[in-house]
C-alpha cells in the first residue's frame, strides 16, 4: 500500500532537480566567488589582480598570504591590522576544503597548484608571457568572466594579438 499521496509524489521530480542542482553547484563551488564577499576585497586584492575565489586555495596557504602582505610576491601590500583580520577570517571560511585544493601549491601561487597545471598543461609558456596575457596569474586575459568567478571553459576567449598557432589549446 502507497503511504504517499498523489500531491506529495508530483513534488519528488522538484525534490529530485534541486538535490541535483544543488551537488552541482557545490561540486563547483571553490571556483565562485562567495556572496558574502567583503568589499575591502574587491578593493585591495582584485586593484591588483583578479580577485581570485577563495576556494581556489587551501587554508594553510591564505593564511601564510596573509600574514606576508609586506613581501606579497614582490610587493607590498601592506594593510591595516583590521582589514586583514576581515579578509584573513573571510578568505579562510571560503576556502578551499575539496580533493581538488586539498593540496597546498609551491608558494601558496595558484598558478602552481596541480589542479591549474593540469588544466592548462597544453598553454605554451610563450602565451604567458604574451603582452595581452602577462602573466598566468591573469585569469581575465582568456576568462571572460573571471572578475565574477566565472572560469567555465565555454566562456574562453582568444587572447588578442597572440599568434594563431597557439589556439589549439583553446579548441580541447
Amino acid at each position: 500500500m502507497n503511504r504517499f499521496t498523489p500531491r506529495a509524489l508530483s513534488l519528488v521530480p522538484l525534490l529530485l532537480a534541486g538535490l541535483a542542482a544543488a551537488s552541482l553547484t557545490h561540486a563547483d563551488s571553490g571556483r565562485q566567488l562567495p556572496r558574502d564577499m567583503p568589499a575591502a576585497y574587491v578593493q585591495e586584492c582584485g586593484s591588483c589582480h583578479t580577485a581570485y575565489p577563495p576556494g581556489m586555495l587551501p587554508a594553510p596557504s591564505w593564511k601564510r598570504i596573509m600574514s606576508g602582505l609586506d613581501q606579497h610576491y614582490g610587493t607590498d601590500a601592506s594593510l591595516d591590522a583590521a582589514t586583514v583580520q576581515q579578509l584573513n577570517r573571510w578568505l579562510v571560511a571560503h576556502a578551499g576544503t575539496y580533493k581538488r585544493v586539498a593540496e597546498e601549491p609551491a608558494q601558496d601561487r595558484i598558478t602552481r597548484s596541480a589542479w591549474f597545471e593540469r588544466k592548462h598543461r597544453k598553454i605554451e609558456p610563450p602565451v604567458w608571457k604574451h603582452v595581452s596575457v602577462k602573466s598566468a596569474a591573469n585569469c581575465a586575459a582568456c576568462h571572460t568572466g573571471a572578475d565574477q568567478g566565472d572560469y567555465d571553459d565555454d566562456n574562453l576567449r582568444f587572447p588578442a594579438g597572440l599568434d594563431a598557432r597557439y589556439r589549439r589549446a583553446w579548441n580541447d
